[in-house]
């Protein structure tokens, strides 16, 4: 079926479905954000991956999706940038509890593996457990990509919601695929320019050293960047003119010297080619929006300096191809960092809908 055909029928679903629907009263329970779209009519496909096997500080990511899922329900639908964005149409996927429970069982391997590696023992003894957990992450690589393209091949956009920041590897693979020359904006604390960071091929602090292997992804551009490493400095210099790193140090003493954002954004977009993808670890903002976080870091901007780059992008005629929201993890009681995600989230669907012409 053609793309304009798949439009055709969805956009006939969703006005049935949204007859009845008054965007300003209470959500319907279990529904992401309160909405009446199905999986058929929905333009925008929320894929849950509940993955936290190679954290290397704090756990609590794999919960994060269900937890933005709740706390959807409290998030008006009025979006003041997009022109009612409601009519969209957003579905999030059931979680899929088996992926869930492979990653429960080689995060307790993970976590033996890691005390081992600190305690100094002869790293022979857990060959067996890198073993499996280097399966396990090649499997989830492998489950998202299949997962990604079935619904790429249906002409949907897709928003991957972790989870820990491996999660879009089998994503992105898939879209440089479809989109070469493509480039990546990084909204991060860290460059996660690591090479199998602790010994794992596949860890949250390698994503982007294990994106940028693919040839057809042309830039990646970087913000944010405030806690890193000797190693990655040495990959972003073998990186040359693919990548461009706006580190937070570096943007905050410019605007101390009278520098603006819109300036700074403004560069920031000039380094990135007309196709985009947009990959958000949440530790990337100022850690009183996450507190709970697997690894926060101090410094960081907030939601609206964040809002306005993605913006600009977008009025730059630059297209946004997909999008992930990573590392929110709801902490003991669940409420504010699942709330600030499921907003974040909202607003970021809205923006690839309307830069794809779905509205």
């Amino acid at each position: 079926m053609k793309s304009a055909e798949h439009f055709a029928q969805r956009a006939a679903k969703r006005r049935a479905q949204a007859q009845d629907f008054d965007p300003n009263g209470l959500a319907a329970p279990g529904q992401v954000y309160g909405l009446p779209y199905t999986e058929d009519s929905a333009e925008v496909i929320l894929l849950p991956v509940p993955w936290e096997v190679t954290v290397s500080y704090a756990s609590g990511t794999a919960q994060g999706p269900e937890a933005m899922r709740e706390a959807s329900s409290q998030v008006d639908l009025y979006d003041p940038s997009v022109k009612d964005a409601w009519k969209l149409g957003v579905w999030m996927a059931p979680q899929d509890a088996k992926l869930a429970a492979k990653s429960d069982r080689n995060r307790e391997r993970a976590e033996a593996y890691i005390e081992a590696l600190s305690e100094g023992l002869p790293m022979q003894k857990m060959a067996k457990h890198l073993e499996k957990i280097e399966a396990a992450c090649a499997f989830m690589n492998e489950w998202v990509a299949q997962k990604t393209t079935h619904y790429l091949d249906q002409a949907q956009l897709v928003a991957l919601v972790g989870g820990d920041h491996s999660t879009p590897l089998g994503y992105i693979r898939t879209l440089a695929e479809r989109h070469p020359g493509m480039g990546i904006l990084q909204w991060d604390a860290h460059m996660d320019l690591r090479m199998a960071y602790e010994g794992f091929t596949y860890s949250h602090a390698s994503i982007m050293y294990n994106a940028m292997q693919h040839p057809s992804i042309a830039k990646l551009v970087q913000v944010g960047i405030r806690d890193y490493c000797e190693e990655e400095l040495a990959v972003m210099a073998q990186l040359g003119d693919r990548i461009s790193v706006f580190f937070d140090r570096d943007l905050k003493q410019a605007q101390f010297k009278g520098a603006t954002w819109s300036q700074q954004v403004a560069q920031v977009v000039d380094a990135l080619p007309k196709e985009v993808y947009l990959s958000v670890d949440i530790d990337g903002f100022d850690p009183k929006l996450c507190p709970h976080t697997g690894t926060p870091v101090a410094g960081g901007f907030g939601i609206e300096e964040f809002l306005y780059l993605v913006e600009e992008v977008l009025a730059s005629g630059r297209t946004l191809v997909g999008l992930d929201l990573n590392e929110v993890a709801p902490g003991p009681n669940g409420d504010w960092d699942a709330n600030v995600g499921s907003r974040l989230l909202y607003r970021l669907c809205n923006l690839l809908g309307q830069s794809n012409g779905r509205l």
